[in-house]
């Protein structure tokens, strides 16, 4: 068995990935900013530190005699005001503090959650791995992550640093925080009237995800990135399809990429004024016919990466989310 170091232990995918990895009999190590808020990675048998990847000497304890590092931490966030410098802190200069430490500790193997999101909007196309765009960026997520993958992790791998990057799309699932899940608890609620047309996402499923990262550490080959994708549905879909599953009313409203653009650059005005709306200018740019979606046939071949049908994990992710609204 195996010592891991995990970053972002404490989030939805890096939690998965812990769970996992404690049950197949490895040692976890996690960095995090309060072992208060830590209390199930404790409750696992996680060897807790304090620190946070944006103060890179918190990072050598702790990663010190790992025999693998998992870098999952990142700032993701829809939406946030005047959080760009702050972001870029977190994702592009916390990912060099981790891989800088990582290279001079010597670690065998690093593995480094990317996302589908640094290729910006494909344009309909489902790409592979050799695929690269540099904008335009609709998230500051998009941006940063673009940068901490091609302007650190790529360069410091090409130069020999033991590393694997891999790069999910959608996740979802029980327990997810994120504004998939927002959506889903207003589907539930049935207070959902409008999903937009030609979103399209790769769906993958949280278990699934986790355990992509877990075989790209065991079999992933150094200096490879692989695409960690799941089925690829448009965001009427999903949610039309989620309505089905628990019962409840589709979405009737369904309004083209034009007129979100038209919405988001309007958003984007009234933001300039600090006036409060229902729905940023990012996530209207995000939601205007936005398609993140590439290839997981790498990953399934080199790796044994598989992901679920979204109606499965649709199904999961629902109950969970009924008992948690007291509606189940």
């Amino acid at each position: 068995m195996a010592r891991y170091f995990v970053t972002g232990a404490t989030g939805f995918l890096g939690g998965e990935l812990v769970k996992q990895l404690i049950g197949r009999g490895h040692t976890v190590v996690a960095l995090v900013r309060s072992v208060e808020k830590a209390a199930l990675l404790k409750a696992l048998g996680v060897e807790l530190h304090v620190g946070d990847i944006t103060e890179r000497e918190t990072l050598r304890k702790p990663m010190t005699d790992a025999e693998g590092v998992f870098h999952a931490a990142a700032w993701y966030k829809i939406g946030a005001k005047n959080d760009d410098e702050f972001a870029e802190y977190v994702n592009v200069q916390g990912t060099r503090n981790v891989l800088e430490i990582a290279r001079e500790l010597r670690v065998p193997r690093i593995v480094y959650t990317s996302t589908v999101g640094v290729f910006g909007d494909t344009g309909g196309k489902l790409v592979d791995e050799t695929y690269y765009a540099h904008g335009p960026f609709l998230t500051v997520y998009d941006r940063t992550k673009w940068k901490a993958h091609y302007d650190v992790a790529v360069p410091m791998m090409r130069s020999g640093l033991p590393l694997i990057v891999v790069m999910p799309g959608a996740i979802y699932g029980p327990g997810d925080t994120s504004a998939l899940h927002t959506t889903l608890a207003q589907l539930l609620r049935g207070r959902l009237f409008v999903t937009p047309k030609a979103v399209t996402f790769c769906w993958g499923y949280i278990e699934d995800t986790a355990r992509g990262l877990r075989q790209a550490m065991e079999a992933g080959v150094l200096g490879e990135t692989y695409l960690l994708t799941g089925p690829t549905h448009t965001f009427q879909e999903a949610f039309a399809l989620a309505a089905r599953l628990a019962g409840k009313r589709p979405p009737p409203i369904h309004p083209p990429p034009t007129l979100m653009r038209a919405a988001g650059a309007l958003a984007g005005l009234l933001e300039r004024w600090d006036l409060r709306l229902s729905y940023s200018a990012e996530a209207l740019r995000l939601m205007a016919g936005t398609t993140w979606i590439g290839s997981p046939k790498k990953a399934q071949e080199a790796l044994g990466f598989s992901v679920r049908p979204l109606e499965e994990g649709l199904r999961h992710t629902i109950e969970h989310e009924l008992r948690q609204l007291g509606m189940a």
